[in-house]
């Protein structure tokens, strides 16, 4: 396997694939801007050897939102050009291809939330966060059952008549 080496580049340096079918609305663009201003910019962009976006067309738009002149990419040399329009869309379908496992989820936010920590950082938005850290309450089901409805059901047993 090919050794990756991350290198600051020029953000003006990098092009824009002009066919990347992954939209990026300017909602996500500012949480990604968000993540990369608390946590600092720690996925770096993967370009070919012409500057151009295989992955990260949207870091690099929150990037240029925030007036960084430099930022972290890696350089994929080895791809056929057939291969990097592939591997385009398979990066961004494949992150898509799977669901959360809630109680880890639930769990973890949870911890996050006891630590006062600003949960829209995680990308979830407040009505998704509220949804998820709602605590489950108990149902008492017999509250509402009538007394007539909790006494045994009476059945006949079809093959000796013996009253259950």
């Amino acid at each position: 396997m090919k050794e990756l080496k991350i290198i600051n580049k020029n953000i003006e340096e990098i092009k824009e694939y002009e066919n990347n079918a992954k939209e990026h609305p300017d909602w996500q663009i500012e949480q990604i801007a968000n993540s990369i201003q608390e946590f600092g910019f720690n996925d770096p962009i993967a370009i070919n050897a012409d500057n151009q976006v295989i992955e990260g067309h949207g870091r690099l738009l929150a990037a240029k939102q925030l007036g960084l002149t430099e930022i972290p990419c890696i350089v994929l040399d080895g791809l056929t050009e057939v291969q990097e329009r592939a591997y385009i869309i398979a990066h961004n379908k494949t992150t898509m291809n799977t669901d959360f496992d809630l109680d880890r989820l639930q769990y973890e936010l949870n911890a996050l939330k006891v630590e006062n920590f600003d949960l829209s950082l995680t990308g979830f938005s407040e009505y998704e966060t509220k949804n998820l850290l709602q605590e489950t309450e108990e149902i008492d089901f017999n509250e509402y059952v009538t007394d007539e409805e909790k006494k045994p059901k009476e059945k006949r047993c079809p093959h000796c008549g013996e009253l259950l």
